[in-house]
């Protein structure tokens, strides 16, 4: 584990040696290269870690998603043909540490455990398993919220999406640790007893919980759906990313990026039409996934500014701890 972790080292001091912008991007769009984070991604269903000109293929065959950089800055979460697994930041040491996953893991702050959602029951249900500390065998997942029975984890089974934006977005059960370890940002949870969609947040110690964006049901007419959450790194605010429909067309809103503070409360829209899958790198700047002529690519934002500069072709960015000065 050490010799990977030093060669981690290296690649790391290799990809921050140069900015992440792709050669001519900056121009493209029309600003001056920023100094931008090394960035976990997803390109045609593998795994990339990139910075400057220095791309990296972390995953071949095509059938991986959702990468999460660990706190340390040392591994990578990511899914694989519905599993949960884990890598070293070169792409080393692949391990397969939970059978079942049915979106984004998120890593604890000491990079010790890994929460995810699986079923339980054929209820979605937020399960801890161990990132392959000594505290307990990785494989052996729990329950990471108070009041819930413990079983199996188990496959979910979610109606046929249709092959647009929204579809494929609708169901991911991502879920977001925040960074003082005290709350958990998800999908569902007690909420959907009164509406259709929901996305909550949770105290761990007490299992209390909190809607924070509602759809169907509850006095909430539209349809809809929030998913994707992520804490800023001091935990004040949460982002995700939503999507309603309504019966007219000014209600109507296309895919976009939301943020508040942990309540719900100040809400407001984040960036432009179609934007997604945001994850903050400090309190300023953030990675989130755009389109752009078709095509999805990443985009650096300065939350301050409003400014953008596209990066690359990719998605689902998650920035790498420490590697932005």
């Amino acid at each position: 584990m050490k010799a990977g972790f030093r060669a981690v080292g290296a690649l790391a001091g290799a990809l921050v040696a140069g900015g992440l912008l792709a050669p001519g991007a900056a121009a493209a769009a029309g600003t001056a290269a920023p100094t931008a984070p090394t960035v976990a991604y997803l390109r045609t269903g593998d795994v990339y870690v990139a910075a400057g000109t220095a791309v990296h293929r972390l995953t071949t065959d095509g059938h991986n998603a959702r990468p999460r950089w660990s706190p340390d800055g040392r591994r990578i979460a990511y899914l694989h043909v519905g599993g949960l697994w884990v890598m070293n930041g070169d792409g080393s040491g692949k391990q397969q540490v939970a059978r079942h996953a049915t979106g984004a893991p998120s890593w604890s702050p000491d990079s010790a455990w890994l929460a995810y959602v699986a079923g339980c029951d054929g209820i979605p249900t937020v399960f801890k398993v161990s990132a392959g500390a000594a505290t307990t065998p990785p494989g052996s997942p729990v329950p990471l919220l108070p009041g819930t029975s413990a079983c199996t984890p188990g496959g979910m089974s979610y109606p046929r999406q249709p092959a647009t934006l929204a579809g494929k977005l609708r169901y991911d059960d991502a879920v977001a640790w925040s960074p003082d370890g005290r709350r958990l940002a998800f999908r569902g949870g007690d909420c959907q007893g009164v509406y259709d969609d929901c996305l909550t947040v949770a105290d761990i110690g007490t299992g209390g919980q909190a809607a924070v964006d509602a759809y169907g049901g509850g006095g909430e007419i539209y349809s809809g759906f929030a998913v994707v959450p992520a804490w800023r790194p001091d935990g004040a605010r949460l982002a995700w990313t939503a999507w309603r429909d309504g019966d007219e067309h000014t209600a109507a809103q296309p895919v976009h990026v939301n943020e508040s503070d942990p309540a719900g409360a100040g809400r407001h829209q984040v960036g432009a039409r179609d934007d997604r899958e945001l994850a903050y790198y400090d309190t300023t700047r953030a990675l989130l996934t755009a389109t752009r002529n078709g095509a999805s690519w990443l985009v650096l934002m300065n939350l301050t500014t409003a400014g953008r500069t596209y990066l690359r072709p990719g998605s689902q960015p998650s920035p790498r701890p420490g590697s932005l000065a």
